[in-house]
């Protein structure tokens, strides 16, 4: 019994001592900017204790995505398509030239809109982000997110006459995109009318609309990526359902990961079958915490990538958007200094949250969207911290 009691002992002084953050890493937590990579060797990949948190489905658009195939290896084919609603839709396209056969080719993958309505349809961008077909996937996914949370949408509205079909990014329109390039765009827009979006390859002389009505291959659903189809979770409130404390031990909040957070379910329109978006890529987390300083204590959000353990894996990159109370929205690029962060030792500093001496409860308040082309999930460490 007594053997007993010194074990359970000596492993509450080992997780005690666990927590202990060293004057070097307390140094670079204080001092290190937003973006920047730290090392926190012994600390980073502990198991902390989760934030339980309370999950809400905000209202938000229809979700379209474009992830199943991600590799498109038939030089013509449409690889998804939708019908949405009038009202507001996402899109997320994320698909790559793999066409091998009969050789290597450039090619063009396109997103286009169908009026389905018997009036015109009018469309306008409220979210426009799109990159340059590249073979650096981290760079798209990371820029991807920063071009989204940055953009501050159009006041143009295109017309579609009714049965009419439009591209709906000229961009994509005019990209080449070569072998093993990723398309990747995020788009947030609202029409008035029915419509049916689709998203093709083809040549890079063939405009998209005119391929959509002549292209009869249409690839099936694989499961073996991402996802495709329209889900109806596009933005999600997280609430924490306990205080934060600076004067216990660091925390982690963990999102996207499939389990404590399911994967949100839709329809594939062509096959008619429920769909499941692994990643909940695409998804926007609305976070915001309640935590409480003692002795003047503040908070800071470190981030890492846990999932070295596959060699899939070996870089995250990410942006997160962190909201200010007084001050304009940063917008957090994770790392800022270079393309990725590796694994343990390495985090990222994603802010040091400081507590306001008139309030007794503080409230942190970011969105964050699990990052395309990394593997999830990305823990979320709150990490007591003197200023």
């Amino acid at each position: 019994m007594k053997k007993l009691v010194l074990i359970l002992l000596l492993i509450a002084v080992q997780k005690s001592y666990a927590q202990i953050l060293t004057s070097k890493i307390l140094n670079q937590l204080r001092n290190g900017k937003n973006g920047e990579i730290i090392q926190l060797p012994g600390f980073i990949n502990q198991d902390f204790k989760k934030i339980e948190f309370a999950k809400v489905v905000l209202p938000g658009p229809q979700f379209v995505i474009s992830d199943d195939p991600e590799y498109i290896r038939l030089p013509e084919a449409i690889v998804a398509r939708e019908i949405v609603q009038p009202g507001s839709v996402r899109l997320y396209v994320y698909n790559v030239n793999a066409v091998k056969e009969p050789k290597k080719m450039p090619r063009k993958v396109t997103a286009v809109i169908k009026n389905l309505g018997s009036a015109p349809l009018h469309l306008r961008m409220l979210k426009y982000s799109s990159q340059k077909p590249s073979n650096n996937y981290f760079l798209m996914g990371k820029q991807g997110l920063n071009d989204y949370f940055s953009s501050a949408g159009s006041q143009k509205i295109f017309k579609v006459s009714p049965g009419e079909t439009v591209a709906i990014d000229k961009a994509l329109e005019q990209n080449v995109v070569m072998f093993d390039e990723l398309v990747h765009g995020l788009y947030e827009f609202v029409v008035d009318q029915p419509a049916e979006i689709a998203v093709l390859q083809t040549s890079p002389e063939t405009p998209g609309p005119r391929a959509y009505a002549i292209i009869k291959e249409i690839v099936p659903y694989g499961h073996k990526n991402a996802g495709r189809g329209l889900f109806g979770v596009s933005n999600y409130q997280i609430s924490g359902k306990n205080l934060i404390k600076t004067d216990e031990a660091a925390t982690q909040l963990v999102i996207a990961d499939g389990v404590d957070d399911p994967w949100v379910v839709g329809r594939d329109g062509i096959s008619g079958v429920e769909a499941k978006l692994a990643g909940n890529y695409g998804v926007m987390y609305n976070v915001e915490l309640k935590w409480k300083s003692t002795n003047g204590k503040g908070l800071a959000l470190v981030t890492w990538n846990s999932r070295t353990d596959n060699k899939w894996c070996s870089g995250m990159a990410n942006a997160i958007l962190v909201k200010k109370e007084n001050t304009k929205d940063e917008i957090v690029t994770i790392p800022v200094s270079q393309l990725t962060t590796r694994g343990a030792p390495e985090g990222v500093l994603v802010q040091v949250f400081r507590p306001d001496p008139n309030k007794e409860i503080q409230t942190l308040r970011f969105t964050y969207s699990p990052p395309g082309a990394s593997c999830l999930p990305t823990p979320l460490i709150f990490i007591p911290i003197d200023l």
